[in-house]
């Protein structure tokens, strides 16, 4: 076990003295659920709870939370945090709270993110319990962190990178991805996606920070790709919306928001997903480059996030170096 820092010689309660560490960007991403049922969740998604705008009030009340840190937690340093965001998504019984804080500085925000989950969770229970006073907060967890001596650290990965050395201010992790995924049912509670969780797992495997799945019903996916690319990470991968169906809109709201177009990519998941299916064919979706962002629309089924990624994990590298300037040669 390694040492507890906040007790010093003598086992006795202490404030860590951060002053001979290097100032760096740090990043830390927390979440949480509110289990309740299936009733109020409807309620919240529509708006329809007696009491003011739920989810409005309790990303409010996150924001508030984290800022607070110091004060609510004895041996917390105070920091300038320069971001905090709360967001939530839906299960059929659960509201789920993701948050991400930022800030650069000799210590990191994970007290920061894990407090604006716990203080957002306690606010849902407060504003749904007339309802359901049996709603239960859980499983709040730091999900990522980067920045300081260990550099980047994942949940229920194998390993930690190494210290890159100190970054500049206000940089972000260099490895950080989004998932994005268009789905109206997965948004409403009334379908459960596994194409958003299969590539969080697989992006974190391959050592990325990845936030999300943030989902979003098909009509909203602009807002949602505008929301991914808000931090500007370097991989953004979406699922769904890529059909011909009137409600499919994921490669207009894509082409809207690239720079240049990646059409060999795109390409070659259509051919890898034909080989299974001729409906692959049908898949509208695009790949390019918004900034230095690479944005990758994948189909809304299992199979095709499977093909897609198989795909994907040959080239990523070496695409991300290229994006990145580090890359020379065509490809």
């Amino acid at each position: 076990m390694s040492e507890l820092t906040h007790l010093d010689d003598e086992g006795r309660a202490r404030m860590v003295d951060v002053s001979a560490k290097a100032s760096t960007a740090r990043v830390a991403v927390a979440a949480g659920e509110l289990q309740t049922t299936a009733e109020v969740v409807a309620l919240v998604r529509a708006d329809g709870m007696p009491k003011a705008d739920v989810l409005a009030t309790a990303r409010i009340a996150g924001i508030a939370g984290a800022k607070k840190t110091s004060e609510l937690i004895p041996l917390c340093h105070q920091l300038a945090l320069s971001s905090v965001k709360v967001e939530f998504a839906f299960t059929d019984t659960t509201i789920t709270i993701e948050a991400t804080a930022k800030t650069s500085g000799q210590t990191g925000v994970e007290m920061e993110a894990l407090t604006a989950v716990a203080v957002a969770g306690l606010t849902l229970h407060d504003m749904v319990k007339a309802l359901d006073p049996a709603a239960t907060l859980n499983a709040v967890r730091l999900l990522t962190k980067d920045g300081g001596k260990r550099g980047h650290w994942v949940r229920d990965a194998a390993t930690t990178a190494p210290d890159p050395g100190p970054a500049p201010a206000g940089d972000l992790p260099v490895r950080s991805a989004v998932v994005l995924v268009a789905s109206t049912g997965g948004a409403s509670g009334t379908r459960t996606d596994t194409t958003g969780p299969e590539l969080v797992s697989w992006l974190a495997e391959q050592g990325f920070s990845v936030r999300g799945p943030l989902v979003y019903p098909d009509a909203d996916i602009a807002a949602g790709l505008a929301d991914a690319l808000s931090d500007a990470p370097v991989l953004v991968l979406s699922t769904g919306g890529t059909g011909a169906s009137p409600t499919d809109r994921t490669p207009e709201a894509t082409r809207a928001v690239l720079d240049r177009e990646l059409p060999g990519l795109a390409e070659a998941m259509r051919r890898k997903g034909s080989e299974k299916t001729a409906h692959a064919s049908l898949s509208r979706g695009l790949a390019g480059l918004a900034g230095r962002t690479v944005v990758v629309n994948l189909p809304g089924s299992p199979g095709g996030v499977r093909d897609g990624i198989s795909v994907l994990e040959p080239v990523l590298d070496h695409l991300l170096a290229q994006v990145a300037g580090g890359g020379s040669h065509d490809g």
